[in-house]
């Protein structure tokens, strides 16, 4: 329980800067025995009181982006609808195969996330873009890429963040920590609809007691990320994802 709540804490703090928190939670419940599918569900649920916290933490910096996130909300909302689906519907053991590849791709964005963001940040700058004026075919590529991020959010929540801040910074000359508002905010959705969905249809197959722990923990670690987070340094941050990570995927193989 104790393991539990403190990955939850990390885990919140994580997806308030850098995402990819649920590389900390998703591996402790399967090393700690958890199914897979069990795992990922209590996770999805936990993470919800994480995710709110760290958005209201980046609030401030929402500001000035409704003019995009008006299409990239419902976006995330629909893919997450669709991922939670093939979750619930799809058999589990497709769920075992398919995880450890959606881990090493996540964990493969962890480590080359800033490269990406550094490079369309200086691409969008030598184009002249700036932020409030998004032409029509990027935001059509944006909304495409949010949907697609929420499938996988929907049925894999691991490393969404990086997903999503790697498109947005693709695409878009934003701040990143405006970027990273924005990620907060769309994970959020994400989460909740996976949670709702769990929830009503496979109620039974969630472990309760560990996505309250995991609400517990994410929700102090969201204020404490949103607050004190941008003072750790990202490199040290994601090595410690990586490791946690690459526990997880050792252990989903040898389960």
């Amino acid at each position: 329980m104790i393991l539990i709540a403190l990955a939850g804490v990390g885990a919140g703090a994580i997806n308030a800067v850098v995402g990819s928190g649920t590389l900390i939670t998703f591996p402790t419940l399967v090393a700690l025995g958890y199914p897979p599918v069990t795992s990922t569900m209590s996770n999805a649920v936990g993470l919800v009181a994480g995710s709110a916290s760290g958005t209201w933490g980046y609030r401030r910096e929402l500001r000035g982006q409704w003019h995009r996130l008006r299409w990239q909300l419902p976006a995330s909302f629909f893919g997450a609808g669709l991922g939670a689906w093939l979750l619930l519907h799809l058999p589990e053991k497709v769920f075992q195969q398919i995880v450890p590849v959606l881990l090493i791709l996540a964990l493969v964005l962890v480590v080359i996330g800033p490269r990406i963001q550094d490079w369309a940040r200086r691409r969008s700058e030598a184009a002249g873009e700036s932020a409030e004026h998004v032409s029509p075919r990027k935001m059509v590529m944006l909304v495409i890429a949010t949907f697609a991020v929420g499938i996988y959010g929907g049925y894999f929540t691991a490393a969404q963040g990086i997903l999503l801040i790697a498109a947005m910074g693709a695409l878009l000359p934003e701040d990143m920590q405006r970027m990273n508002a924005a990620k907060n905010l769309l994970s959020l959705v994400v989460n909740i609809v996976a949670a709702v969905a769990y929830t009503v249809v496979a109620f039974d197959r969630i472990s309760w007691l560990a996505a309250g722990l995991i609400a517990l923990g994410s929700t102090i670690g969201g204020f404490l990320g949103a607050h004190y987070g941008r003072r750790l340094s990202p490199t040290a941050l994601r090595a410690f994802i990586v490791v946690v990570g690459l526990i997880g995927l050792w252990r989903l193989l040898t389960i």
